[in-house]
């Protein structure tokens, strides 16, 4: 079976979420003896055509020059490539920049899309672009053959929203085996005796109210942020927060083993999302033995149960920072229950074992 994945700048990955998604389930679908394509940006740090097996078409991408609409052009470029290689299956991930052209895919191959979160409930967009958004979401639903949803709670969207039904695939990951202090060193800290959040930095991922909570603590134990602070918004965190020595921007770190130790050692890990699924690093938090104290909603929840603390004010923020004591009980049953679920729901072996079994079904049911 021919498969080719757009969607992504490209693996292996540099960027995010769906970048390291296309790159394990890529690598996992060529060791189950698919043929597998993934659209990379022209200017992708890998320049090499094949990649451990998987196939790499690299595609113009101007967004560096023009931006957000860079993004729309490339998308085109790889629709107009993908429909020259006889594909079986398409796999989008996410649909915000392509599926305008939907109408320009191969009627040929099967399109399976991966509805990723609710974009359009982002606060940094405006009215104008949210209605854009929801837009392009009802155009991904219409030019999809089959849908992906990454948590229960996209799925039931979809189902209320458009009465479509849609195959439930988690994200995946890895439990952290090997940790080791020396990753850490270089950021001068203690283990166990900092706490740390890694986001995009944007409104709806909590950010002020995690860090208006690390100011009422008045601890001098720092507070990591990863993540890229050269944005509007970072600047304006940086500028908010500059007289506060433990609040330290690292900017962004894609090191896995970096990331993994950072996320090992730390006091209390943080993860602010409002929007979307199953967000790729909150399960990695847990697979890293993270204690989590998450943003109460939802699609938390339903990831976490009782296994986490969470906040809905930075005074909820403040208090976890204060009064909790690491190596209690029952927050090291939560690290060991939370393990269990990546183990059994949620590692990557599983998650590319539910890919491949959707592929050959609506293979089979297409034929």
């Amino acid at each position: 079976m021919k498969i080719s994945i757009i969607g992504t700048r490209g693996i292996p990955n540099h960027y995010g979420g769906f970048e390291q998604c296309a790159e394990y389930l890529a690598l996992g679908l060529v060791k189950r003896g698919f043929e597998v394509i993934v659209y990379n940006s022209h200017n992708h740090p890998y320049q090499e055509k094949d990649w451990n097996g998987v196939k790499i078409v690299h595609c113009y991408d101007p967004e560096e020059k023009l931006g957000t609409t860079g993004q729309f052009i490339y998308d085109f470029n790889c629709i107009l490539d993908v429909r020259k290689q006889d594909c079986d299956i398409i796999l989008q991930l996410g649909y915000t920049s392509s599926s305008i052209w939907g109408w320009l895919m191969p009627k040929k191959a099967i399109i399976t899309t991966n509805m990723d979160g609710l974009e359009w409930k982002r606060t940094k967009y405006s009215n104008r672009v949210k209605k854009f958004l929801i837009y392009a979401e009802s155009l991904g639903v219409k030019y999809s053959n089959h849908l992906i949803s990454d948590s229960i709670g996209i799925k039931n969207y979809l189902k209320d929203k458009y009465k479509v039904e849609s195959t439930y695939i988690a994200y995946g990951a890895t439990i952290f085996q090997n940790p080791n202090v020396v990753a850490i060193e270089r950021y001068n800290i203690n283990c166990y005796d900092y706490d740390m959040l890694i986001a995009r930095l944007e409104p709806e991922n909590s950010i002020e109210i995690i860090l208006d909570g690390v100011v009422k603590a008045h601890l001098s134990r720092p507070f990591l942020i990863i993540g890229n602070h050269d944005t509007p918004y970072g600047n304006s965190l940086k500028g908010k927060y500059n007289s506060h020595k433990q609040i330290q921007f690292l900017g962004s770190i894609y090191d896995i083993e970096v990331l993994n130790n950072l996320r090992y050692y730390s006091n209390i890990y943080f993860h602010g999302h409002t929007v979307g699924g199953t967000n790729p690093s909150l399960l990695e938090a847990m697979s890293s033995n993270s204690l989590i104290c998450a943003n109460e909603n939802d699609f938390n929840r339903y990831i976490l149960g009782e296994d986490a603390l969470y906040f809905t004010s930075d005074n909820d923020v403040a208090r976890h920072l204060v009064g909790l004591d690491y190596k209690e009980y029952r927050y090291q049953s939560m690290l060991i229950a939370n393990k269990k679920k990546i183990i059994d729901l949620y590692d990557w072996e599983i998650i590319i074992d539910q890919y491949a079994n959707h592929f050959n079904s609506i293979i089979i049911n297409n034929n």
